[in-house]
């Protein structure tokens, strides 16, 4: 299993950084190569998402359900087709806001991305390859782009929870 796992700290209270998590359809305007994201459901366990990327030479739908949440602490989910995947969002309220928080900061919570995936659960016939194109090339050459995707679309989050830009120190977990 490949993992990838990137957190950082919002200024937030759990509360709110879990009902603007669990809005998942939204994600698309964070993502460079997530294009579309159809809801079926209500964020809830049992919720369905097509969630349409593209990269490189290749388009794919990717589905996924939510498992479990745990309001305000964490929103579990699986991809259901061609690949094994689960991850969650996972938020922990801090004790004290760091010392380099902003002046007006009066809580703060740490937010994880968190995915466990094995390649070696996809097929050739699973993703339309290009001719000569192996699935091996693409699997090692997807894996920097979904670590690079991921401290992308928390960066952008954040900037959206607080309302304003700022420089985010994302902390990667091996």
């Amino acid at each position: 299993m490949d993992e990838i796992a990137v957190s950082t700290v919002v200024y937030l209270p759990p509360e709110e950084v879990y009902e603007f998590l669990v809005d998942f359809p939204r994600y698309a305007n964070y993502s460079k190569h997530l294009t579309d994201v159809r809801q079926f459901g209500d964020g809830t366990p049992g919720t369905r998402y097509h969630l349409q990327f593209a990269w490189w030479k290749l388009t794919y739908t990717a589905e996924s359900r939510v498992t479990d949440v745990d309001p305000p602490n964490r929103i579990d989910w699986t991809v259901t087709k061609d690949i094994h995947a689960t991850g969650h969002w996972r938020i922990e309220e801090l004790d004290d806001v760091p010392d380099d928080a902003p002046s007006d900061a009066e809580t703060a919570s740490r937010v994880f991305f968190e995915v466990e995936y094995d390649t070696q659960t996809v097929s050739a016939g699973d993703i339309d390859l290009p001719r000569f194109v192996s699935l091996g090339w693409v699997v090692d050459k997807v894996r920097p782009v979904l670590q690079k995707e991921a401290e992308r679309i928390v960066e952008r989050i954040v900037a959206d929870l607080e309302g304003r830009p700022r420089r985010v120190e994302l902390t990667v977990h091996r």
